[in-house]
C-alpha cells in the first residue's frame, strides 16, 4: 500500500512542476495555482496516510486492551 501512495505521490509532484514550468514559459497564473495545487494535494496525501496509520494503530491498540478485560 505505501508503495502506491509513493508513486501517486511522485506523479503528482511530477505534474505539479510540469504545470509550473509551462505557467513560466507561458506566463500564466493559472497554470501556475493548478501547479500549487496539484502540489499541496500531494503533500496532503502523504500526511493523510501518516495520520490514517497512527490512528488505526491507536484503535487495535484500545481494542488489544478492552478484549483483555472480557
Amino acid at each position: 500500500m505505501l508503495i502506491s501512495i509513493l508513486i501517486i505521490d511522485v506523479a503528482l509532484v511530477a505534474w505539479s512542476l510540469h504545470l509550473m514550468q509551462e505557467a513560466i514559459s507561458h506566463r500564466e497564473f493559472s497554470l501556475m495555482l493548478a501547479g500549487a495545487l496539484v502540489a499541496v494535494s500531494a503533500a496532503a496525501l502523504v500526511v493523510v496516510y501518516f495520520l490514517m496509520g497512527s490512528c488505526l494503530s491507536h484503535l487495535s491498540e484500545i481494542s488489544q486492551h478492552t478484549s483483555q478485560y472480557y
